[in-house]
């Protein structure tokens, strides 16, 4: 039996289930697949239609030659159109965030840039965070400009008033389009006010023109930060992190409203950006732990965070559970975030070289890039994820080549602080050289 729903989602005795309930069955009957608890893996290119009118109607969905009908069900066509195992992940994913829908893609670039391409065209500017992971720096600087579309960066601990100087002062703030920010920024954990941003974008929208406001919600995830609920339109994420979970997979996703997704998606069909069938199966197993995950590895960050906050040859930490002396910072956390999540990045005493011997000794912990695993992963932002980033623009967002970033995994915390305290002994430079 179905579980009874409204505008709100799935309720069962009068009452709304949670996301992690939901993220066990919820968009699957097993009478489609032979009573199977767990839906299957529908590995198939294409779709049988039960006669010719059938198909007919199917394709005239998909393209738009129609409006869907009340009752009216989108059937299956071909993969790169729609397939069961994505379909019934992206029903599910939308509830974290309180999305109106939800669309997967092959990788967390793919999910970001084809919804850059949906979404703008020649003569648009794009209002921009710094720093942001490095692939999506390189997107919007080198690759947005050939097709005609101009980028503004801004800091990402910028208050409201500066960012907007900035805007004015570019001479182009007539053709703003999009607000784009990650937050937490990568990998500095620096916070952008999402609500500020929402106000920005609403003071420079027409009659004729939204501007658009697009979050990359990764380093919270879909647990302890929701943009949507903040005035953003539109959250990416690389669903390869805590939303995967396990180091296994590359997928990416994007959320929001049911107009909105409905110009991504459709850029998703002709681009051909989509999921696998496998690796949307592999995203609903995920989705099952994805509290418990992301709760134990914020524990987890707690304790290492306070260990690397008071160890000598530490010079300054970046985490979000120690704010105290950044009010401004600290009012944002407190507004937007639920949790410090377990992203923790700070500047070894020094430079690369102690950064290269801190790395180089860990044992438990692996020398990785990538985040949101069960492991633990630790790297170095100026020379691998961010080294695409000019070294004067690195300096300006605060990446120095002291800094290490890692993403605390659900090991036990005392085993991982062990082998940080091992590795850092290891890093020869004395407190004194650099008192």
């Amino acid at each position: 039996m179905q579980l009874e729903e409204d505008h709100r989602g799935p309720h069962l005795n009068g009452k709304h289930l949670r996301p992690e309930s939901l993220m066990m069955s919820y968009g699957y009957n097993p009478e489609w697949s032979e009573m199977a608890v767990k839906a299957p893996i529908y590995q198939t290119s294409t779709f049988v239609f039960k006669n010719a009118e059938e198909g007919k109607a199917f394709f005239e969905l998909a393209y738009g030659l129609r409006t869907k009908d009340a009752e009216e069900q989108m059937g299956l066509i071909y993969s790169r159109l729609n397939n069961p195992d994505l379909e019934i992940l992206e029903n599910r994913l939308r509830f974290w965030d309180g999305a109106q829908d939800a669309a997967v893609f092959a990788s967390g670039m793919a999910a970001i840039s084809t919804m850059l391409l949906a979404l703008l065209k020649p003569g648009d500017v794009i209002l921009h965070s710094e720093p942001i992971y490095g692939g999506s720096d390189y997107y919007i600087k080198n690759i947005l400009p050939k097709f005609g579309i101009q980028s503004i960066g801004f800091r990402a601990n910028m208050e409201a008033e500066e960012v907007e100087k900035l805007l004015e002062e570019s001479g182009v703030a007539d053709k703003l389009a999009m607000i784009y920010i990650e937050t937490p920024a990568n990998p500095t954990n620096h916070l952008v006010d999402i609500e500020a941003c929402a106000a920005l974008a609403r003071k420079y929208s027409t009659a004729d023109k939204k501007v658009i406001v697009a979050v990359d919600n990764t380093f919270l995830g879909p647990l302890f930060c929701h943009p949507l609920k903040h005035g953003a339109d539109l959250l990416v994420y690389s669903a390869t992190k805590y939303i995967g979970g396990h180091s296994d997979l590359i997928a990416g996703a994007c959320l929001g409203s049911a107009e909105l997704m409905k110009q991504v998606k459709a850029m998703r069909t002709f681009m051909g950006s989509m999921a696998s069938p496998w690796t949307g199966w592999m995203l609903m197993r995920s989705l099952e732990t994805l509290k418990i995950r992301m709760e134990a590895q914020a524990r987890g960050a707690e304790s290492v965070a306070e260990y690397l906050k008071n160890h000598p040859k530490v010079d300054r930490i970046y985490y979000l559970g120690d704010l105290q002396n950044n009010p401004h910072q600290q009012a944002i956390y407190e507004k937007q975030c639920l949790s410090a999540g377990s992203m923790i990045s700070f500047d070894i005493k020094g430079g690369e070289k102690e950064a290269f011997t801190f790395l180089n000794s860990l044992r438990l912990i692996k020398l990785a890039v990538s985040l949101g695993g069960t492991e633990s992963l630790a790297e170095h932002p100026a020379s691998m994820t961010h080294s695409d980033i000019s070294p004067a623009d690195r300096a300006v967002m605060g990446i120095g080549e002291g800094m290490v970033r890692i993403s605390v995994g659900v090991e036990h915390p005392d085993d991982i602080i062990n082998d940080i305290e091992q590795a850092l002994e290891k890093v020869q430079a004395s407190v004194s050289s650099y008192a």
